[in-house]
């Protein structure tokens, strides 16, 4: 009787077998991907888990330029993983998955490859610690250092990349998490990050910052400013907090930047008007004393170089990097020949700017790029929508991407194209998305076929011809430069660094 009950239970597996061969034997746990799978940088990013938390716990000494920290980092499986990378360059002493240590090695340029001491199902969290340690300003990678140090402390915030530098992580946009970020200093120095500053505390000669970003954030726009800043703090007109922080030896550029980055509370309630509710719980900027020359939309709190402001106040970069809180920050982009949804709008922006404030409308502008640049320019060779890694910051990818979307205005009618502006960080709000959605969306809510548009004004290396963009734009040569424009073009040459 056993025997013919077993051999019974035998066949039926058989048929199950039969019926279901992939439950024959349990999938085989293999690495995730060393990157994100972006043409343009192939090693950025990882595969194989996806990240919902980063919990980074620093210690920073100024006059040594030492980093100490511990990163806690929360992430799920998205295959049965055996081993994984996260992208970083610094001294790694121990790493512990799920409170078990792993064992792990560089590779690479910026490889730290992790293999845990169990392998990881598909869907399962994990845990990972991360304890490091190093000099940060030293470690080069690609030529260049993303860790800028400053006379009292330090600053990372780079593009495409600044996250290597100081925590371990999944280094690619398409991969946004939430952020805890504490960071100790001596006594008398502050930290600045993004979010909101949810305690301080001293003991024994330093000062610990907690700051918190609760909405889902891209590593490249996750920031630290270590060093001895004046700190303002208010509210807007909305009642979002606003925080910002200048360094005390900005010399003669202290007034002009105060004057430009002090308005940041006015012009996110004037963004929002235009792009729809502000996406975070606070709003602000900071500007470091560094040598560089560029801005960045680090999210909740601008970078701004001190020498954006050498000439004076520039309002315009203000309103560019604010608007990528909706277009770039927000909505992030899939991968980087998306930039246009960043760089594009964010540059159109301040086209509305100029109109608002009687310096030049949007059609005199966009009329003004187009008579600029004569058909033999190389301008118009770089293609908005997909300019390759090299001209991801191209002047074509700021001024003739903002005259897509002036094209985009003119075919679509103000009605439409006003609810377009507002419905794309709406509708993909801390989410990711690619320029073939927006042309999506912009299809259904303008009822028009757009394709023609698109090919044109973002993938086509040449100059449209007049009135392609639409009934208006690029009919007529205005016979002067508008006035916003050496505003407008200082924030686009302090992209192209």
């Amino acid at each position: 009787m056993r025997t013919r009950l077993t051999a019974a239970a035998a066949a039926t597996a058989a048929l199950l077998l039969l019926a279901n061969p992939a439950s024959a034997a349990a999938p085989t746990p293999t690495p995730g991907a060393p990157g994100a799978g972006d043409p343009y940088y192939p090693t950025y990013g990882n595969g194989g888990y996806h990240v919902s938390h980063y919990d980074l716990r620093l210690k920073y000494q100024p006059a040594t330029d030492r980093l100490d920290g511990t990163a806690t980092i929360l992430a799920t499986a998205t295959q049965d993983l055996s081993r994984f990378d996260l992208d970083f360059a610094l001294d790694v002493s121990e790493v512990l998955v799920n409170g078990h240590p792993a064992a792990f090695t560089s590779t690479g340029v910026q490889e730290l490859q992790i293999t845990p001491a169990t392998p990881l199902a598909k869907g399962a969290q994990a845990t990972v610690v991360v304890r490091y340690s190093g000099t940060p300003s030293k470690v080069v990678r690609y030529g260049f250092t993303a860790w800028l140090r400053t006379p009292d402390g330090a600053v990372a915030a780079d593009e495409p990349e600044s996250a290597w530098w100081w925590f371990p992580s999944n280094d690619h946009p398409s991969d946004k998490a939430t952020f805890d970020i504490s960071v100790l200093v001596p006594d008398g120095t502050q930290a600045i990050s993004n979010g909101v500053l949810v305690s301080q505390s001293s003991q024994l000669g330093w000062t610990r910052y907690n700051w918190r970003e609760n909405k889902p954030q891209a590593t490249y726009l996750a920031t630290l400013a270590v060093g001895k800043f004046d700190i303002s703090t208010g509210t807007t007109a909305t009642g979002l907090p606003v925080v910002n922080a200048y360094s005390k030896d900005l010399g003669d550029n202290a007034d002009a930047a105060r004057a430009s980055v002090e308005r940041t509370g006015e012009l996110v309630d004037w963004l929002s008007g235009i792009f729809g509710p502000y996406p975070f719980s606070s709003v602000g900027g900071y500007v470091p004393n560094v040598p560089t020359g560029y801005a960045l939309e680090t999210q909740t709190r601008v970078f701004y170089s001190p020498k954006i402001f050498a000439k004076g106040s520039n309002t315009s970069v203000v309103v560019h990097e604010l608007a990528h809180q909706w277009y770039g920050d927000s909505v992030s982009l899939e991968r980087w020949s998306d930039i246009w949804l960043n760089e594009g709008f964010a540059s159109y922006a301040q086209w509305l700017w100029s109109e608002h404030e009687g310096e030049g409308t949007a059609q005199e502008l966009a009329d003004y790029v187009y008579a600029s640049h004569p058909a033999t320019d190389p301008f118009w060779t770089v293609k908005p929508g997909d300019p390759g890694a090299d001209n991801q910051f191209d002047a074509a990818v700021y001024d003739r991407g903002a005259l897509a979307i002036q094209a985009l205005r003119d075919t679509v009618g103000d009605a439409k194209f006003f609810q377009i502006l507002k419905a794309w960080p709406t509708e993909y709000r801390y989410g990711n998305a690619t320029i073939a959605q927006f042309q999506a969306l912009a299809e259904r809510i303008s009822g028009k076929k757009l394709g023609p548009l698109f090919q044109t004004w973002l993938f086509t290396p040449s100059k449209p011809a007049a009135g392609a963009a639409g009934p208006r734009t690029a009919a007529r040569a205005p016979l002067h430069e508008p006035r916003s424009w050496q505003q407008i073009q200082a924030v686009a040459e302090s992209h192209r660094r």
